[in-house]
């Protein structure tokens, strides 16, 4: 089953699988899949074709994937445009929502760890 591009994995409940689609996490797959009355842990290979066209449709009429990564980067060039904080923290790769920085932040950072050794090299063995 595919929705906008993103196959949806086989294997695992609709409930987690549907979250695979950029723009769609648990929430929106548990009350997509109640206003449709489809099980929740019905996986996508039992589903009828009218149920998957029925889901399809309804998860697509949602801002999803790359209409969502454009909207989301529009307004990060909106911030940074404008020269307000937060789009300063985002031009230098910092976190943008008050956290602390002097542990922490590696996520937004790219995981740099820098940590001090005693600056002696480890002799290698021949």
């Amino acid at each position: 089953m595919r929705i906008s591009g993103i196959t949806i994995p086989d294997n695992k409940r609709l409930e987690i699988g549907l979250t695979a689609v950029y723009g769609v996490g648990r929430p929106r797959a548990q009350s997509v899949l109640s206003e449709l009355k489809i099980p929740h842990g019905a996986k996508p290979a039992e589903l009828t074709s009218a149920q998957e066209t029925a889901l399809r449709e309804k998860i697509e009429s949602y801002r999803i994937e790359g209409e969502l990564r454009r909207q989301i980067s529009s307004h990060i060039r909106r911030l940074k445009d404008i020269k307000s904080y937060r789009g300063s923290r985002h031009m230098k790769k910092l976190p943008a929502r008050g956290q602390g920085t002097k542990t922490n932040s590696r996520t937004v950072r790219g995981n740099v760890r820098k940590t001090m050794t005693s600056g002696r090299r480890k002799l290698e063995k021949t």
